[in-house]
């Protein structure tokens, strides 16, 4: 039996607020930390890896996985589906590494419904304001102005759904940021529910007692 139980670490943001980047610093820290690798429909792309990159599978079987209950959460984007197989997950946990998320939060609250609720963190990451978002995106320059202006156009309503997280930080300066994810991190892994030796060790002591009494 692992000592805990791993976290389903689930990262939510609009583009630029810097998601991705804890993500990165997350890993570094703890590189037992894996990404959950989704399953899509869509073709592979040059340079993608089966398996690494997504687990690629056609409609048919996406959708069995889906009846069967075998996916986490799942989504049609841009008309492919995309989705986070449940039993990996279930592995990667039950061994004592915790997994992380990069949706929406549609795909958090489908995960929160899942049979794994009970261990799922939840984190929010806002941007200090508008304008810094948009500086953001604008000095990534890897956007055109049009995708810019679209990514800024679904920033409100991800940003509108802030309150179905455990936690919301903002990231108005990235190392203090980081540093609350960390924390934040460390202390949800010493959750009771994140502990099955406890138990064990409680009926261990109780039994000592008695033997003693």
């Amino acid at each position: 039996m692992a000592d805990r139980r791993g976290l389903l670490i689930i990262l939510s943001s609009p583009s630029g607020a810097g998601k991705s980047t804890l993500a990165k610093r997350l890993r570094e820290w703890d590189p037992t930390i894996c990404f959950s690798v989704s399953a899509t429909t869509r073709p592979m792309r040059p340079g993608e890896v089966d398996g690494k990159d997504y687990v690629f599978t056609d409609e048919a079987a996406f959708r069995h996985m889906v009846a069967e209950g075998e996916m986490l959460e799942h989504a049609h984007v841009f008309g492919n589906f995309y989705g986070s197989p449940k039993a990996p997950v279930d592995v990667s946990i039950n061994a004592g590494c915790d997994v992380l998320f990069d949706i929406d939060w549609q795909g958090a609250q489908q995960i929160r419904n899942s049979a794994l609720h009970e261990h799922v963190l939840s984190v929010f990451v806002l941007p200090p304001s508008i304008t810094e978002l948009r500086r953001r995106l604008e000095s990534r320059g890897q956007d055109s102005a049009e995708t810019v202006a679209k990514r800024m156009m679904k920033s409100w309503d991800e940003i509108s759904h802030w309150d179905a997280y455990d936690y919301v930080l903002i990231n108005d300066d990235l190392d203090a940021t980081y540093d609350r994810l960390q924390t934040i991190v460390m202390a949800e892994r010493l959750r009771l529910k994140q502990q099955p030796g406890v138990p064990v060790h409680v009926r261990a002591l109780q039994t000592e007692f008695e033997e003693q009494s």
